[in-house]
């Protein structure tokens, strides 16, 4: 059953700002490649016109790296990346939300998938 909510979230600085509709009743992807190991980003995703952006685009700044095709976007104030967006695989264009930059969220309650991007 889906369990979508809206929830808002940003940056450490609080120039980024954001509502996202998601449903972390999902597991949350841990990446192990060499940009989510080193961020330590906890992975949710949705459709990118669930994602609303309140406050911070004049502040985002975007960083591609391998094969190009994720947009990283984070704070140019604090270097915090909150989300990413992309195409799924199934053409969709989705974002990556970093559940660790959601408001009020208890992250240890959440259920976790473990992905070896490092093999992609």
């Amino acid at each position: 059953m889906t369990e979508l909510k809206t929830y808002t979230g940003g940056c450490h600085c609080g120039k980024v700002r954001y509502e996202v509709k998601v449903d972390l009743s999902n597991p949350v992807v841990m990446c192990n490649c060499s940009r989510c190991s080193k961020l330590g980003a906890m992975l949710a995703f949705a459709p990118v016109d669930q994602l609303t952006l309140k406050e911070g685009g004049d502040v985002l700044t975007d960083y591609q790296f391998n094969k190009k095709v994720i947009h990283h976007v984070f704070c140019s104030v604090c270097g915090i990346e909150s989300f990413a967006r992309g195409v799924g695989p199934n053409g969709q264009e989705m974002c990556a939300i970093n559940v660790r930059c959601l408001d009020d969220v208890d992250i240890d309650a959440l259920k976790t998938m473990k992905v070896d991007g490092k093999s992609l």
